[in-house]
């Protein structure tokens, strides 16, 4: 049942989380905050976010199909 409300709440797919529970993810929260200090962590998280908005528009690019990647790149020289 707290698996299922962890779920809901945060957003995380069971099958990528493996068997970490609400303890074992505490825990490495923690660590980090220990680790990286309060101070620290705001600028890792952002950059993440910014990593993860590359790979998204990257494989997004991926998906178009080559006549698009042309008009977009005439667009962008303009």
């Amino acid at each position: 049942m707290h698996r299922d409300l962890l779920q809901i709440c945060l957003g995380i797919n069971y099958s990528i989380m493996g068997r970490f529970g609400i303890t074992e993810i505490l825990v490495i929260l923690a660590v980090v905050l220990l680790l990286f200090g309060g101070k620290k962590i705001p600028e890792l998280m952002k950059g993440l976010g910014s990593g993860i908005k590359e790979f998204k528009n990257a494989a997004k690019e991926d998906q178009q199909p080559a006549d698009k990647k042309e008009e977009n790149k005439e667009e962008e020289t303009k």
